[in-house]
């Protein structure tokens, strides 16, 4: 596994987890919400796959939707009274989604163009690296061949006394979640 921890599963249903070779070991130290950045690569093949994109100038205020579920398959066996026997299903992935404050800056809008206009290849590997109080890498959520399936602007009141937000809204085929090596 490239996340720093050797994972092993027996024939008898054991599961041990233990650290690799060379890791650091993680800090029980709860992490802070608060400090991340958001960092987007080219998937895909071609001469510029993971190569890093300046996508956005500003820092993104909110990220949520960091999750995946399994959804366990029930087997009921005939003779057998005492309940189901559960086992893994297929896996599915939240949509993440994105919060920033309105800039000039018309990325997000612009790649969300090309794919609802039909350049459905045009995707990207998302990182978003979650920081400690010095700003020190701590772990990355790493989202594989996204693609942008929904760009909210900012609602328009002449009222309204808060900063604009816009929200990218973002499909994707895998969740991975590393630590930096020591």
């Amino acid at each position: 596994m490239a996340i720093g921890a050797g994972f092993s599963a027996s024939a008898s249903a054991q599961v041990s987890i233990g650290l690799g070779a060379g890791s650091a070991r993680p800090s029980s130290a709860p992490l802070i919400p608060f400090r991340f950045q958001v960092r987007f690569r080219q998937s895909g093949a071609g001469t510029h796959q993971g190569n890093e994109v300046d996508m956005c100038q500003g820092a993104f205020a909110e990220c949520t939707g960091l999750e995946a579920t399994m959804e366990p398959k029930v087997i009921r066996s005939g003779g057998v009274n005492h309940g189901a026997f559960q086992r893994a299903g297929q896996v599915t992935h939240a949509t993440v989604i994105l919060k920033r404050g309105m800039t000039d800056n018309r990325h997000l809008w612009k790649w969300f163009a090309m794919v609802s206009g039909g350049d459905f290849a045009a995707r990207m590997d998302v990182d978003i690296d979650m920081l400690d109080g010095a700003g020190t890498k701590v772990l990355t959520w790493s989202l594989a061949r996204c693609m942008p399936v929904k760009f909210k602007a900012a609602d328009l009141n002449a009222r309204a006394t808060e900063v604009a937000v816009e929200e990218l809204h973002l499909a994707h085929e895998g969740l991975t979640l590393g630590f930096p090596k020591a």
